[in-house]
């Protein structure tokens, strides 16, 4: 009954939820330090897992949860803005390499939507999903506003969003190696347009130059997919 109690007393203390997520983060970044920081073990993955399996033995609902967790979602905030200081130390290589930065957030930006797009009317999905499947390689603040803007779910194109980074950022350092790709200005860019923030704060982990370009390419790709993505639905899906 004493312990009981004390979970009652305790689960229901927002910060508690903060102490929870903000442990798990920094025991899920030690194992993934252990391993070399090896790409399949992403410490965001971790996280999710040893957080959502407290959640679904302890019975806690997610407004519970969040009661504590939104202040991590509050500095979210602050650490995009923290991306210019990488940004401003690699700016003259961002400057030499603004015209392949373009043509990569074109193609990138088209192939990320169209294929998603392609893939979901493919398995003769309804159009909502198709809707929230669209903008899953951006941001997540941003694909749930398109998402809701073309017609879909917002909190599913979230979940979206979480796996496509998460796969993204377990891929893209064996995908580069593998095509022999060793410009870290490339890799890094790659990683943000695809995988968005996980995919950045992987990139950051691995060089400094890969994380300012993966910054600017999750930034970009943001931009171009609010504007692009309802014409994008309006002539593949019509």
């Amino acid at each position: 009954m004493e312990l009981s109690g004390i979970w009652v007393y305790l689960s229901a203390t927002p910060l508690f939820w903060l102490v929870v997520t903000i442990s798990a983060y920094l025991l899920a970044d030690r194992i993934a330090l252990a391993s070399g920081r090896n790409p399949l073990v992403n410490p965001v993955l971790i996280s999710i897992v040893l957080v959502s399996a407290l959640l679904v033995a302890t019975g806690t609902s997610y407004e519970a949860y969040f009661s504590g967790a939104q202040f991590v979602h509050f500095l979210l905030g602050p650490a995009i803005v923290a991306l210019a200081l990488p940004l401003l130390r690699n700016l003259r290589a961002i400057r030499a390499n603004l015209l392949p930065m373009l043509v990569a957030l074109l193609v990138g930006g088209l192939v990320a939507m169209i294929s998603a797009i392609g893939l979901a009317l493919a398995f003769g999905l309804p159009h909502d999903m198709v809707a929230t499947l669209a903008p899953k390689s951006v941001t997540g603040a941003v694909a749930m506003g398109v998402a809701e803007q073309l017609g879909g779910d917002p909190s599913l194109a979230a979940a979206f969003v979480i796996v496509t980074g998460v796969i993204g950022a377990i891929m893209v350092t064996p995908l580069m190696n593998a095509l022999g790709i060793r410009d870290y200005a490339a890799r890094g860019f790659a990683a943000g347009l695809a995988a968005h923030g996980i995919g950045t704060a992987r990139a950051l982990h691995v060089n400094d130059v890969a994380g300012a370009f993966a910054g600017i390419a999750m930034a970009l790709s943001a931009l171009f997919t609010a504007l692009i993505a309802p014409i994008v639905m309006a002539v593949v899906v019509g």
